[in-house]
């Protein structure tokens, strides 16, 4: 994978949440949303993030995937993997992370893709739709890829990625 200097990552994940948002087997997930939301906003390499509503306790949820509002995404931009990388394995987010089969369905397909955007450029929902669609339908590319593609992402390696479900 190439990273040119004038270009920032993407990373799109989706998942389905077991219940809706106001939900109780949902809630502590829910409650966790701005604060870990907001740690990321504040570490080194973060550029931008798809938003909600700005509702607390809400984060990204209201951009669901199609008719369901248990299928959200969460989009966000980052200087380069490194960045991405030191936020989801090397803060509070990793915990939420290796307890993601306690809010969110089991996907069987891939619910994660990373690209190369151009610096400046904030990725519709659409876009990173379409970029996961391609990852699915073809395979690591330049044009989509996830952390196995990512030669630097050590982290990642270290601490696994079972396919459980999307976070």
């Amino acid at each position: 994978m190439i990273q040119p200097d004038e270009y920032h990552l993407a990373e799109l994940n989706v998942g389905r949440l077991l219940a809706p948002t106001d939900d109780p087997r949902v809630a502590e997930f829910m409650e966790a949303l701005d604060r870990v939301n907001g740690l990321g906003k504040r570490m080194p390499g973060f550029i931008w993030m798809m938003e909600g509503s700005g509702e607390p306790g809400t984060g990204n949820t209201e951009n669901n995937i199609g008719d369901d509002p248990q299928f959200v995404a969460n989009l966000t931009v980052w200087e380069d993997t490194p960045s991405l990388e030191r936020f989801v394995w090397g803060t509070i987010h990793r915990q939420f992370y290796e307890r993601r089969q306690e809010w969110f369905e089991l996907l069987g397909e891939m619910h994660f893709v990373m690209w190369w955007v151009p610096k400046g450029h904030k990725p519709t929902l659409s876009e990173a739709l379409e970029r996961l669609k391609h990852l699915r339908a073809h395979g690591p590319s330049d044009h989509a890829f996830g952390w196995n593609e990512v030669k630097e992402a050590t982290m990642w390696r270290s601490h696994g990625c079972a396919p459980v479900a999307a976070e």
